[in-house]
Order: C-alpha cells, then structure tokens, then sequence
C-alpha cells in the first residue's frame, strides 16, 4: 500500500497531468492541500518535493507552488576549446551576466594555480526560458589576462574573451569534470529548484602552453532538463590503429 505522500503525489501528479492543474497555474496553499487530504502540513511538503524533483512543480518562495511549464532540455557540449564564450554553446535560452572583481578564496586558488586573495574576475551566467532560471555558471579569469590593465573598470564578458583572443600561449589542455550531486542551499533559490533534485555538476579548467590556468568555470544544470554530451574525433590513422 503506497504511503500517503505518495499517494497525495499520484494524484496531484494525475491532475497535472489531465490538465485539471494546467502549466503555470499556481496550486492551493500548502494549508489547503494538507485539509484536503487529510495530512499534516510536513505529509503534504513532502508529497509535493517529489513532484518538484520530477520538474512538475516549482515552488516560488512568497508566492506558493506552481505547475512547472515543459521546460528546453539544455545540452552541454563537451571538449569545447574556445574560451570564456564557451557557456553560450550549452543553450539558446536568454542569459544574463554579471562581472565582479573578487580575491580568489575557498577553493579558486587552487582551481586557477594561483596565490589566496589575488585578483580574479567572476562573471557569473545566468539561463532563462522566460522568468524561469534554468542553468547557472560561474567563470574565473585572473584580472592580469581579463584586461591589460588590471587596475581598470571590471570588464565586460566580451571584454574577456577579446583579451583572451588575442596574442597568448596556445591552450594545451581543457579539462571537465562531471559530477551528480545535490544543490546547494544558494543554488537551488538561483535556479527555484528543491534542494532534492539532483544537478550535473561541471567544473572545467583552461591551461595554456605556459602551464598556466587562463580560465577556471563552474557549470550547475538541474538533472531534470540536461545532458552532457562529449564527442571525440578520431584521425584517419587512430582509426586505422585500432583497426
């Protein structure tokens, strides 16, 4: 016999599903749903969680729980080389930036090589389809390569990818790391996901010929809408070699 969660969640989800509760419509307050079916208030959260990590229902905080519209699957195109642009090959959706001038702390020294509190530049990407968040990243780039005068104005993203452009070592390595695990606390108000919905983790990292890290990025996509797809090209003589 199925526990009351999750027979409040079949049945919600059955509603959903019929079009009793149609894409964009706000649910009953919490309070009302727990006196419809007779459970307590945490009963009711928890039927409702399972349908947020399905991606059927999203809950806005101050406004209550909404049926989440289908939302585009994002796909993360692996071996990317090129540089600080790279986050625009994952989604057409609209993103917004926002770039900061920070001291590299917690983990960044050791994910760009460099000494704790020097100078980094954060641009931080955010996805949407419409008012919905749907991916998140953060890219580092140490300011002495995001713009040729430290000391100016933070730079736009496409200040950085100019500077990055032009004239420098060559890049002898792209690395990405790819990892599931559930959202941070600050993630998943970003993204108005439950923090039991897992997410593809991605942190990759730039090095140049030099043996320098020129860009350091970490991707969150919410597992209910992404892939990550990684394609390797073989040369005519790999192909014969393993023939």
């Amino acid at each position: 016999m199925p526990s009351r969660r999750d027979a409040i969640a079949d049945d919600l989800r059955n509603q959903i599903s019929t079009g009793h509760f149609k894409a964009g419509e706000r649910l009953p307050s919490e309070a009302q749903l727990a006196t419809r079916y007779t459970v307590s208030t945490p009963t009711l959260r928890s039927a409702l969680a399972l349908l947020q990590g399905e991606g059927l229902v999203e809950k806005i905080h101050g406004s209550g729980n909404f049926v989440r519209r289908p939302l585009r699957r994002i796909t993360y195109l692996g071996g990317v080389a090129e540089l600080a642009t790279w986050i625009t090959f994952s989604t057409p959706l609209r993103v917004t930036t926002r770039t900061t001038n920070i001291e590299a702390h917690s983990h960044l020294p050791t994910l760009l090589n460099v000494p704790p509190r020097s100078s980094v530049t954060e641009v931080l990407y955010i996805a949407h389809e419409g008012k919905t968040p749907h991916s998140l990243a953060r890219v580092y780039v140490p300011c002495d390569l995001a713009l040729a005068d430290p000391s100016a104005a933070t730079p736009s993203p496409e200040q950085i990818a100019a500077r990055l452009a032009g004239p420098r070592p060559l890049l002898t390595e792209v690395q990405e790391r790819l990892s599931a695990r559930l959202p941070t606390q600050e993630e998943a108000t970003t993204l108005r996901i439950s923090t039991s919905l897992a997410v593809l983790s991605l942190t990759r990292v730039a090095t140049d010929t030099s043996g320098r890290v020129v860009e350091a990025a970490l991707l969150v996509l919410p597992g209910d809408r992404a892939d990550a797809l990684f394609t390797t090209h073989l040369s005519a003589e790999e192909r014969t070699s393993k023939a």
